[in-house]
Parts: structure tokens; sequence; C-alpha cells
């Protein structure tokens, strides 16, 4: 089995009463990119203006080329608390998960998680939500 060509991770919370001020707070950590519910936004391309339909705190971590999905697991995870309490708090107030972009070179290609990686996931609440991404 062949390595994924590249990957990307991101962190997401989200929830209609979500202020990212206070999940930053909570998580030790500011967002890379955040939103309230209801506020303003202007696409960075467009310049079109659209209303948040809901609240969202993302983190991303560096893309890696070949994928590296462990390691980004790790980069993310150590600049938010590990304070499992503060983490059973968000997830039952948000929904939380670690939104992964694999993308394919060719056919074949796969990927292994560590116990490690998925055991630190677990604890914490956040779902492993996958999106493949064929050649072009």
């Amino acid at each position: 089995m062949g390595h994924m060509q590249r990957s990307a991770a991101t962190l997401r919370i989200v929830g209609d009463d979500l202020i990212p001020a206070e999940v930053s707070s909570l998580l030790g950590c500011a967002s890379t990119t955040a939103q309230k519910k209801g506020e303003v936004l202007i696409g960075k391309k467009t310049g079109t203006e659209r209303i948040a339909r809901i609240g969202m705190w993302r983190l991303q971590s560096t893309d890696r080329e070949p994928e590296n999905l462990d390691g980004q697991i790790e980069e993310i995870l150590d600049k938010v608390t590990g304070d499992i309490e503060t983490w059973k708090a968000l997830t039952r107030r948000f929904r939380v998960d670690l939104f992964c972009g694999l993308f394919m070179c060719g056919g074949n290609e796969g990927l292994a998680i560590s116990p490690s990686a998925l055991f630190a996931l677990g604890q914490r609440g956040i779902e492993l939500a996958l999106d493949v991404y064929g050649p072009e």
C-alpha cells in the first residue's frame, strides 16, 4: 500500500450558541478561524457577504506531503488543553470533530493511524472525519 500524497487536518467545534472567545479560553489556544452564528462573513475571493448560519471554531494543522495524519493529530492536540473534563464539557455542548482531507496521487493508496492517536482523539470525544479525494 502506497501512502496518500497529501493530508490536511482541522479540529472543528460547531454549535448554535458557540462563542469563539469562550472556546479559545477553554482550550488555551486561539483558533485559526472562527465565527459566531449571525455574524456577517465576507468571502475572501468573491467579497460576497453572507450570514453565518452556525457558530464554528477551527484549528488547522500544517498540511503534510506525503500524508502524516498522526503528526497532524499530535500538532493540533499539543496546542490545546489535555484536560479531559474540559473536553467532556465541550462535547456535551457542541459537535466536535477532526476533519481530514486525504489526497491520492494514484490508485491503491492508504494510511494507518496509530493506536495512540486514536486513543487521544477518543479520550477527548473527538470524532474522526475522513474525506478522501482521488487523483485528478
